[in-house]
């Protein structure tokens, strides 16, 4: 990927965190590499590289920065935006697929050969799907160091590495300290016990924080997940266990506690909150475009920074999608708390159960095991359900972030009971494409109707081009006028 040495400069001379997780400054003289906004003197232009991802300068010899770590700025924008290879297989590293399923197993997931992805990433980031992910372990292992009492040898096969010593010479020169100098310079981050870590998730300002959780306490569903004094509580399937998370926008932060039944799943769990409250995204550059509409842009100067809120499960979401179905939040609320519960029957969930009471929703097995009086809906919408449950269980529908968003779209309308606004919502939070309208909605047309726009659907529809590449968190602000 080319990037721009006077527009790099210009933003590391101006230290702008909006640009921070685009690209990366490596100071050859120092040996070290940072985010954009970092604070330190601006390095002379004979001494700066730049870089499209922290594993490429970790590549060229350089260490991270102490003072602005750049490990922990924002993920790049442009991954939960691109469909194409590049922008799923960054997605799947951040889940952690490589470190669970090795460089075979992404391969699989993305459907080439480890080959030609190892050289579309090299070309775009300048770093293999490997270097990726050990860059991604590094900085898991510093959470892990400072944020937890685990013994070191604890930390380095929680965070993903074969060896204790394969972690100690990465943690000395990513870091320049070894594992136990790190510990004893840790600051900021708290442990809350067995299983807890509670840390800092950057994001780029601004953030709208109300409107995200009133889009997440509106549809929270008993025993999943609640909005309660500012934070958003709730349960999550991982890889390799149960997990709680309580998520509180902070000033300039999102602080997170997670509680997690096995620490192999930090990053996982990092990353699903990240893309769950929109945290990698460049709200300059949506607003920026949705102002340009003039009926847009008074709610867009009063509430800058709204945010698309995305799935942490997408077989869990669709199932809500479908149970929406002409019926209000209210009604599709109860429906599915009583699915819910009758897919755990006999089941006290006393192993797996953290604070609060909250789990993860039913998996598509458990919902596809549910017998017919727990889906209190007409009979085909029911069938619908166990039909998306069925090509979930099977593999043949993908509906995770990594997922291919043409091939999950194809599979869906496919589907019975699955039409254009299902498929569109899916690829909206699920597969996060941030260029989804959904003109037939009746709050987008009524929320289109409060602020003087055409609520026809056809008509809306051709409206909404103007507002493209971002049509997504147009649908957003539309729901939020209704």
């Amino acid at each position: 990927m080319e990037l721009d040495f006077e527009r790099c400069y210009r933003a590391v001379d101006s230290r702008d965190p909006r640009f921070d997780g685009w690209f990366y400054t490596g100071v050859t003289s120092t040996g070290i590499y940072c985010r954009p906004s970092c604070p330190a003197m601006t390095p002379k232009r004979q001494n700066v590289r730049f870089f499209p991802s922290a594993a490429a300068a970790q590549g060229a010899g350089l260490r991270a920065c102490r003072r602005c770590r750049p490990d922990a700025a924002p993920g790049s924008p442009q991954w939960d935006v691109r469909a194409d290879l590049v922008g799923r297989a960054m997605r799947l590293i951040a889940d952690g697929v490589v470190d669970r399923d090795g460089v075979p197993g992404l391969a699989t997931r993305l459907g080439y050969t480890e080959r030609h992805l190892h050289r579309m990433l090299q070309a775009e980031l300048g770093a293999g799907p490997l270097a990726l992910a050990r860059a991604q372990r590094a900085q898991t292992a510093r959470i892990l160091v400072e944020t937890t009492g685990l013994g070191l040898a604890e930390v380095a096969f929680a965070a993903g590495f074969g060896s204790v010593r394969q972690f100690n010479d990465t943690v000395r020169e990513v870091f320049g300290v070894t594992p136990s100098e790190l510990r004893g310079r840790s600051s900021g981050a708290t442990a809350g016990g067995a299983g807890t870590i509670t840390l800092r998730l950057a994001h780029r300002p601004p953030l709208h924080a109300g409107a995200l959780l009133d889009f997440l306490a509106l549809r929270a569903l008993p025993g999943i997940e609640e909005v309660r004094d500012g934070t958003y509580h709730r349960g999550l399937r991982l890889p390799h266990g149960p997990a709680w998370a309580a998520l509180t926008p902070a000033d300039g932060h999102v602080a997170a506690t997670l509680r997690l039944a096995d620490m192999r799943d930090v990053a996982p769990a990092v990353a699903r909150c990240r893309r769950l409250f929109d945290l990698d995204a460049d709200p300059v550059a949506v607003d920026a475009v949705l102002a340009d509409d003039p009926a847009l842009a008074p709610t867009v100067a009063a509430e800058p920074g709204v945010r698309l809120p995305h799935a942490v499960d997408g077989f869990e979401t669709a199932v809500r999608a479908v149970t929406a179905q002409q019926v209000s939040l209210r009604s599709a609320r109860t429906t599915l708390t009583r699915l819910i519960s009758a897919a755990r029957s006999g089941d006290d969930g006393a192993a797996d159960r953290p604070p609060g009471g909250l789990r993860a929703f039913p998996s598509a097995a458990e919902v596809l095991a549910a017998p017919d009086p727990a889906f209190r809906m007409p009979a085909a919408r029911r069938e619908t359900i166990r039909a998306l449950a069925r090509a979930v269980t099977d593999g043949a529908l993908d509906l995770e972030a990594g997922g291919d968003r043409e091939e999950a779209a194809r599979q869906l309308v496919a589907l019975p009971g699955v039409g254009p606004w299902t498929a569109g919502y899916l690829a909206m939070r699920a597969l996060g494409d941030p260029d989804v309208i959904l003109a037939t909605d009746l709050g987008v047309r009524r929320g289109a109707a409060a602020l003087g726009l055409p609520d026809d659907p056809k008509t809306l529809s051709a409206y909404a081009d103007r507002w493209r590449p971002w049509r997504s968190y147009a649908t957003i602000r539309l729901w939020r006028a209704a």
